[in-house]
């Protein structure tokens, strides 16, 4: 774990600067609809989920169900089941450590994983963990700040969910630049497109995810054969 700490801090540095941010931000939105810091920390800690946060203030400020709540967040982050099945064979060599990994899973977190490169001597299981430990814990500092300075300074929250978009933009291009392969990049964004043309912008992911999913299996050898030139 020790060996492992510097690489996986080094690693999660872009993550860091959007997610103490967008955390802040939503430690705002969470005072401003009548909830203190501990609320912001509990939330952080037993929900991170991003923009189901986000979705969660709205809930909490119209008073909305518990079955309201459950399917809207399920809609909202059911894209983390696609990509939890790349993971399903690594996670589970990790032993008791796969339930954090799965409930920690988030966009970032995953195109971290996904790119990772592990320095000689260091264990990947343990780098991959302590990735989503940090990442967790940026998300938390930032909403427990947020939460306790948001009813003391002015905080104009419009337009801070295209930092999110930004933070993965750059994941992308990193992602692209230490790659050889570009097909499933093609295929990705190729699928997006199609998909939100035909559906719009309110339902083109959960289809597009799919599409993607069938593609990369179709075409998994090969991939693998030009991963491996």
């Amino acid at each position: 774990m020790k060996k492992a700490l510097r690489p996986a801090f080094t690693v999660t540095i872009p993550v860091l600067c959007g997610y103490l941010f967008i955390g802040f931000a939503f430690g705002v939105m969470l005072r401003d609809a009548g909830f203190t810091a501990p609320w912001a920390f509990l939330s952080s800690l037993t929900i991170y989920a991003g923009s189901g946060q986000y979705l969660l203030v709205s809930l909490l400020a119209a008073n909305s169900s518990l079955v309201t709540v459950a399917v809207m967040t399920l809609l909202l982050n059911c894209r983390h089941i696609f990509y939890g099945l790349s993971f399903l064979d690594t996670f589970y060599q990790m032993g008791r450590a796969k339930w954090y990994m799965i409930f920690s899973l988030t966009d970032e977190t995953y195109s971290l994983l996904c790119s990772l490169k592990t320095p000689d001597g260091v264990d990947p299981a343990a780098m991959r963990f302590l990735i989503s430990v940090l990442d967790q814990s940026y998300w938390i500092i930032g909403s427990v700040i947020g939460a306790i300075i948001g009813g003391v300074l002015p905080f104009d929250t419009t337009g801070i969910d295209f930092a999110m978009t930004a933070l993965f933009t750059v994941i992308f291009v990193e992602q692209w630049k230490s790659s050889k392969c570009h097909i499933p990049a093609f295929l990705g964004l190729g699928a997006a497109a199609v998909s939100l043309t035909l559906l719009g912008p309110d339902n083109f992911i959960l289809p597009a995810m799919m599409a993607i999913c069938v593609m990369l299996v179709a075409l998994r050898g090969k991939l693998a054969g030009e991963v491996s030139e």
